[in-house]
């Protein structure tokens, strides 16, 4: 009896003790860890799908649309039901490439490290073919989906390409530092232009959708399901605010057009009294369209190798020997250092003689005696030289950096590279040293001297406006996607040059000489349409650079051993509303290969038919 008792007892200490240990499981499961189980439970059960925003337009000055974003077929793929048989089975049904499969492979191993549950797009903008026969074979690939959804559009292919910008993937590198702002491997972001400088603004905020599915992963819409949905089932999205932009389409298209017979140049356009920008050139460009998740490795590599730089946004990102557009910069600090009489001839033979070296016009021309506006008109570089010698090379560089010359524009854009605008001290510091020599160059804008096509706009609309330099604006206002405005933006004045009115004039007169007077080396160029102003300028390319370019193979129309051809100028010549600035990469002459393109732009202008010279150019 003492023995059965004492085994009852152990029973029921055995059976104590495990009901205890159950009880502390228990209270562990569901009191320790209740929340964390709970939470996996829905995460199993609760998808979330998160709702792509419309990305905001960019529009011209008038509202017209430059991008916006048309109806596209992406892929969706929920990793944690996706295998290697799934992938084989939708490489198989839709034909994929290689380098399509790989894209698939890498973006499901991406999103199954964060998040297994939450699909990702695997393949954006796919036909209407491909999309239909994923839908058919829905029941062969659970969790793979197809989503209409918006997608970007340059609706003018190649017009303005560099300042738009295009977009493209996520860098891994990227990744680790916006995916904290809800962005995933498959997303776009924009690269270049607008698209990148703006994307806070164009990207608009993701909606979510929660819901819940069964074991089979599909969708449960009861009511004792959706039960288990914590917070709102539906956040909508917002859609990206509009980028309405300084560019005038119509004169953007006329400007394109004016360089179609040229193989590489640059144009810009800018409100003298503003310092907005109504037209951006930069030729040859990229197709946006292209670069937007359609470029394959054979077009990457062909643009890539093309040696007139396509990617290189040639109004901001290059600099250039302005040749003689420069030549004012020389003047004004010769007239305001108090040193010339811009009224007092001077004889050019031609040459100038310094030490044991001939510096000629050229040519060769003589162009007799002649006073600073005839200097202008006929280009010549003699007097130029002389004046040089006599203020120095700081005393240019002083009035350069007054104009803008050597420091970015302030766009912010593309680059946006200061140039170079050499000083004494700079050359002081090389190993050859100072040479008078440099200071000639410098005058006419060569040897060191480099400035980018924006810079030398920017300071003819400050000569044409009265002294005026501004920062270049290429953004008037951000609007919602509903018009209301968020913000405004009014020109900025950089600050007025500490150029006298008395040397602008000279400017001015010698400049509309050019154009308007035989014997100017724009005269051929003239318009009977609008009196136009401005200063032709022939670079010349050498030392390092023309032995670079020299061995790259030229193309039809672009040979890299040719000069840049320049002109500089604006319009009206009496009241100007516009300058503008035309590079045409090593096109010889100015006068001959650039003034003929800023006629046709300036005719174009005030002519009126600015969108009927240029319809049909650039649409799809």
């Amino acid at each position: 009896m003492p023995q059965i008792q004492r085994r009852v007892r152990w029973m029921l200490f055995v059976v104590c003790g495990a009901f205890l240990v159950l009880i502390g499981r228990l209270w562990q499961l569901q009191v320790m860890r209740g929340e964390q189980y709970h939470a996996g439970v829905l995460k199993n059960v609760v998808n979330t799908r998160y709702l792509p925003a419309v990305r905001g337009k960019i529009l011209d000055r008038e509202g017209r649309p430059l991008v916006d974003n048309r109806a596209a077929f992406n892929i969706y793929v929920t990793p944690s039901l996706f295998d290697v048989p799934h992938e084989a089975r939708l490489a198989q049904l839709l034909d994929l490439t290689d380098g399509e499969r790989a894209t698939v492979r890498e973006r499901v191993a991406d999103a199954r490290e964060r998040d297994s549950h939450r699909a990702v797009v695997v393949l954006e903008d796919q036909g209407r073919d491909r999309a239909a026969l994923v839908s058919q074979a829905r029941m062969e690939l659970p969790g793979v989906r197809v989503v209409d959804e918006p997608y970007r559009r340059y609706a003018y292919g190649t017009l303005a390409a560099h300042v738009l910008g295009y977009m493209n993937h996520l860098t891994p590198s990227e990744l680790a530092e916006y995916g904290t702002q809800g962005y995933d491997s498959s997303e776009f972001i924009g690269r270049n232009g607008l698209e990148r400088q703006w994307e806070h603004y164009l990207r608009g905020k993701k909606g979510i959708e929660r819901y819940v599915v069964d074991a089979t992963r599909e969708r449960v819409d009861d009511e004792e399901s959706q039960a288990l949905i914590e917070g709102p089932k539906f956040e909508p999205p917002v859609p990206g605010h509009n980028i309405v932009t300084t560019l005038d389409l119509d004169l953007q298209r006329l400007a394109e057009r004016a360089v179609r017979w040229h193989s590489a140049a640059a144009v810009v356009v800018v409100e003298a009294d503003t310092g907005r920008l109504l037209a951006l050139v930069s030729k040859p460009a990229f197709d946006p369209n292209v670069m937007t998740g359609h470029l394959t490795p054979e077009v990457e590599q062909a643009l890539l190798a093309d040696p007139r730089k396509p990617f290189i946004d040639k109004t901001l990102r290059q600099h250039y020997p302005p040749g003689s557009t420069f030549k004012p910069v020389t003047m004004i600090a010769a007239v305001d250092s108090g040193l010339v009489d811009p009224e007092e001839e001077r004889v050019c033979r031609g040459w100038h003689q310094r030490g044991r070296r001939t510096f000629r016009c050229p040519g060769g021309a003589s162009h007799g005696k002649i006073d600073m506006v005839h200097a202008i008109k006929h280009s010549c570089n003699v007097y130029v030289w002389e004046l040089s010698e006599i203020v120095t090379l700081d005393r240019m560089a002083d009035v350069a950096r007054d104009l803008g010359f050597g420091a970015p524009t302030g766009l912010g854009l593309n680059g946006d590279v200061p140039g170079r605008m050499p000083t004494r001290e700079w050359y002081d510091g090389r190993r050859d040293g100072f040479k008078i020599g440099y200071t000639l160059n410098s005058a006419t804008g060569q040897g060191d001297v480099e400035v980018t096509v924006m810079q030398l706009a920017l300071a003819y609309a400050a000569i044409a406006n009265g002294g005026e330099l501004y920062v270049p604006q290429i953004v008037q206002r951000i609007e919602t996607a509903s018009g209301k405005v968020v913000a405004e933006y009014a020109p900025t004045l950089r600050r007025h040059i500490k150029a006298s009115e008395r040397v602008l004039e000279i400017l001015r007169q010698g400049m509309r000489a050019v154009v308007n007077e035989e014997g100017g080396t724009a005269h051929k160029a003239n318009s009977d349409i609008v009196e136009y102003a401005g200063k032709t300028g022939t670079a010349q390319v050498l030392g390092r650079r023309r032995r670079r370019e020299a061995d790259e193979q030229p193309m039809q129309g672009w040979d890299p051993r040719r000069d840049h051809a320049w002109f500089a100028g604006y319009a009206p010549a009496n009241d100007p509303e516009i300058a503008v600035v035309v590079l045409i990469e090593h096109g010889g002459h100015g006068g001959k290969a650039a003034a003929p393109v800023a006629r046709e732009i300036f005719e174009g202008y005030f002519g009126g038919d600015a969108a009927a010279s240029s319809e049909g150019e650039g649409a799809p």
